[in-house]
């Protein structure tokens, strides 16, 4: 396999989750433009018509499974309906989250386990869902986040604690699989992106942060995460697991 051919997905299907806007979107239109098929989940399905319209333009076949990744039995279900069509599943892209803004005195408990249910919990049980029926040389993407491993100056705790437990759980199931099964684990700890969650944030912070904080001096665009993505779901990243990706601008550096 040529370097630039170790880049493609090919015959390959790939699960992403949240995949009804933002970055779950760019995800599943990137990997598709790289080869893939695409099994498409979130809990809009409005917006998941737009996303699987995108993927059929780029002349890939797309399922899309309306689910909620904090049940278990959605999760299965994403997994069945996806092998179901396509035959297959070799990548997931774990990436359904939501965020929160609490001061911690005034975080409710509902609050803050709604934060864990998705990003961490959601991420377990679609990990095990596609763990199961994944062969040798498939590949799991968390997408974890900066703030995991540092803080963003906002009081956000249920977030943070969350993203520093994907990695955690990244690092735990490329141990547990990678050597028994050939499944690779890996996690994206991105900065900061446009997304529905920075949409949230007060006017002025993200400049804010990238004039004090990011070396770059800006913000990400979504196509600089998805390049990411592909390489760590890629045969390009066949020696790679275990591995937690900045794709930040420098933010972990300041």
């Amino acid at each position: 396999m040529g370097i630039v051919d170790a880049f493609r997905l090919d015959g390959k299907v790939v699960v992403v989750t949240g995949a009804s806007s933002g970055l779950g979107a760019a995800f599943a239109a990137g990997l598709a433009e790289a080869g893939a098929d695409v099994v498409i989940s979130g809990r809009r399905a409005e917006r998941l018509a737009e996303t699987a319209e995108v993927v059929a333009a780029a002349g890939r076949r797309c399922v899309v499974v309306q689910a909620d990744v904090t049940s278990v039995d959605d999760c299965e279900r994403v997994v069945q309906e996806g092998l179901g069509a396509l035959g297959r599943i070799d990548v997931l892209v774990n990436n359904a989250g939501v965020g929160s803004a609490r001061p911690a005195l005034r975080e409710t408990p509902d609050e803050f386990r709604q934060v864990i249910d998705v990003n961490l919990l959601g991420s377990y049980w679609m990990a095990q869902a596609c763990a199961r029926v994944m062969g040798p040389g498939s590949a799991i993407v968390n997408v974890g986040s900066a703030l995991g491993l540092t803080t963003a100056g906002l009081p956000q705790a249920a977030y943070c604690s969350s993203k520093a437990a994907v990695i955690g759980l990244t690092r735990d199931l490329a141990a547990q699989w990678t050597g028994r099964k050939g499944i690779r684990v890996n996690a994206l700890a991105p900065g900061f992106f446009p997304s529905e969650m920075t949409d949230e944030y007060p006017d002025g912070y993200l400049d804010d942060q990238a004039a004090r904080r990011i070396p770059a001096g800006r913000i990400g665009e979504p196509d600089e995460l998805v390049r990411a993505a592909l390489f760590l779901a890629s045969d390009a990243a066949s020696y790679i697991t275990g591995a937690v990706v900045p794709v930040d601008g420098g933010l972990l550096t300041s």
